[in-house]
């Protein structure tokens, strides 16, 4: 037999106001005191926040019924974005009831649920009301004079087009001083990038620029702890909808309301992960690491510097790895010696804004032995500077992005070269016969002269992201999206910085020719006012065969603080079709669109 049920507003008021109320304590049996909850609608209780790392989610426990399955919307603020998604049989199992997501902060929120329940064999159809009152955004301060302290605010320049104005999304910042600052570094053996800490600044935000989720990471991150803190990096939704990063000597999984799916400790082999996470369709993921002990060809022992890539299994098991101090060239000088050291990714002094490096002073480093997360050549130091990789199932391969060298490299599992995307310029024998020749619209070469082509094309500069597209590439014609920052273009600094830029480009490879075509960029004409000289991401959706760009850098110099922005463009479109900006959050790193359906529909 099957019922419709829906609780009349009147009720819904008065269950509201319970829910509202103190718990209730009653004496229990022989198994001992007994605990009842204030509960509103026909389910069990309204738990906010229930794993403790996303406030702005809620559980509505299944009370001791069976749930088919079930409808949430969250009612949005007038002229806000409504959240709506489907929750399938297995996310009611696993959570013991209806997830809420995407919550307004610091607002009574209406959710509207419906769902199936099963009790004694009786399917009953509910509708319903909930009112979920929620805190504001919580999140750790400085004491620096920087004015009121905002979590994230955003304002919407380009309004998202009808077909893209359900976005959700995700944003990694980092806030703009560690509010418990770096607490410790590694000293045996020498080296590596411990002390590189940034409290975590990650939230969910819709196309009105609200807030609707965010990261409280209180139980899972510690600068204090050699084991708990780092810059938290690398994140990806999976195809469970559940997000993987990492973070300092870490690399993590959580579901989207907090639930810990795995946070795990690098493997003793190895430390210091930053920049990239890539999962694979197996189950395996790709982390960008270093070594925790490298006996160098003189003896010495160093913790290298962003420079080995692993992949593992779902069980944490080390299957293979990527040592690119073997497979590369370390001693690569001409990108270290052109980037400007006032901006080595992270790592920003003002004062040496437009310096560069000399040979002479990369010489000084080798000879004094000096080790660590400084640029410079050589083995231990930060000579390469891996920021991405991805995983190509095509034939086996991997594709990185080295900032400091400035350039993307597909590398085999056999650990052989397949091409390097970048200038031909200072690449030794064995490495220079993989550099790709560009070609125009026409498939003719074209002339190059140190780092400058004909022909509106150029290389990448100290870029991040450099992931294939996978829904357009073809067998032997690699397509692949690269933010291109622009720092050291054409191995020069200018006189005036202003004259910087950065890119979102694409390019067109064909591996078995060996050329390279770039087939779209856009950058070049907003000039200065989104330069974004590190950090940053480019990456293609193929629900809406649109393009992400994250211009996350924005005003890195400039008095009033960063300013990152936020663009969406349709595949090849000139202009973008939304664009945000977002202040108050720190620098940003990367953003990427969130799927309600992977995470929920199950």
């Amino acid at each position: 037999m099957k019922r419709a049920f829906r609780l009349l507003p009147a009720a819904a008021g008065i269950l509201a106001v319970m829910l509202a109320a103190p718990a209730l304590q009653a004496a229990g049996g022989p198994s001992g005191t007994a605990v009842k909850h204030a509960v509103q609608g026909q389910l069990g209780e309204t738990v906010l926040n229930p794993f403790g790392l996303a406030p702005l989610t809620a559980l509505i426990k299944n009370g001791g019924y069976v749930l088919r399955e079930a409808h949430v919307r969250i009612v949005p603020k007038e002229n806000g974005q409504e959240i709506a998604y489907k929750v399938g049989p297995q996310t009611l199992l696993t959570y013991g009831g209806i997830p809420v997501f995407g919550l307004y902060p610091d607002w009574k929120n209406t959710v509207e649920v419906s769902y199936t329940r099963v009790f004694l064999g009786e399917e009953t159809k509910v509708t319903e009301s909930y009112e979920i009152w929620t805190p504001g955004v919580a999140f750790d301060q400085t004491g620096n004079p920087s004015g009121k302290p905002v979590f994230m605010a955003a304002q919407v320049k380009t309004p998202a087009p009808k077909d893209l104005s359900d976005r959700l999304y995700f944003i990694n910042n980092l806030a703009p001083v560690s509010a418990g600052g770096a607490r410790a570094v590694w000293n045996n053996p020498v080296g590596g990038a411990l002390e590189w800490n940034f409290a975590p600044r990650n939230a969910v935000l819709d196309t009105k620029g609200e807030i609707r989720w965010y990261m409280k990471p209180d139980g899972i991150y510690d600068p204090e702890s050699i084991y708990r803190s780092g810059i938290m990096m690398g994140f990806h939704q999976n195809d469970d909808g559940a997000l993987s990063w990492g973070y300092g000597q870490r690399y993590a999984k959580y579901d989207l309301l907090g639930r810990e799916v795995f946070n795990r400790r690098l493997p003793g082999n190895y430390a210091d992960f930053s920049h990239a996470m890539m999962p694979a369709a197996n189950g395996h993921y790709f982390l960008r690491v270093a070594s925790a002990d490298l006996r160098r060809a003189d003896n010495t022992r160093v913790r290298t510097v962003r420079d080995l890539i692993i992949e593992v299994d779902a069980s944490g098991n080390v299957v293979d790895e990527w040592r690119l101090f073997d497979i590369l060239d370390p001693n690569r000088n001409i990108v270290v010696k052109s980037i400007d050291q006032g901006a080595v990714c992270l790592n920003v002094d003002e004062s040496q804004t437009g310096k560069t490096l000399t040979a002479a002073q990369l010489a000084k480093l080798e000879a004094q032995h000096a080790f660590g997360d400084i640029a410079g050549t050589g083995t231990g130091r930060n000579w390469a500077h891996v920021n991405s990789v991805d995983y190509d199932p095509a034939d086996d391969s991997i594709i990185l992005s080295s900032r400091h060298q400035s350039a993307v490299i597909k590398i085999g599992r056999d650990k052989k070269v397949k091409w390097i995307l970048a200038a031909p310029n200072g690449w030794k024998a064995g490495l220079k016969e993989k550099v790709l020749t560009p070609i125009g619209h026409d498939g003719k070469p074209l002339s190059c002269r140190i780092g400058k082509c004909d022909g509106g094309f150029d290389w990448t500069w100290t870029q991040h992201t450099s992931w294939k597209i996978d829904e357009k590439s073809e067998p032997g014609v690699t397509i692949v999206s690269v933010f291109d920052n622009g720092d050291g273009r054409a191995f020069v600094q200018p006189d005036d910085q202003n004259e910087k830029y950065s890119r979102a480009v694409i390019y067109r490879v064909d591996e078995k020719a060996g050329t390279v075509e770039q087939i779209w960029s856009y950058g070049e004409q907003r000039g200065h006012e989104i330069y974004s000289p590190i950090t940053s991401s480019v990456e293609y959706q193929k629900d809406r065969d649109s393009v992400v760009v994250y211009w996350a850098s924005v005003g890195l110099r400039s008095p009033a603080g960063v300013k990152p922005v936020l663009t969406e463009f349709r595949w090849g479109g000139r202009e973008p079709v939304f664009e945000m900006e977002i202040s108050s959050g720190g620098l940003g790193y990367r953003a990427l669109p969130l799927d309600l359906t992977k995470a929920f529909s199950r």
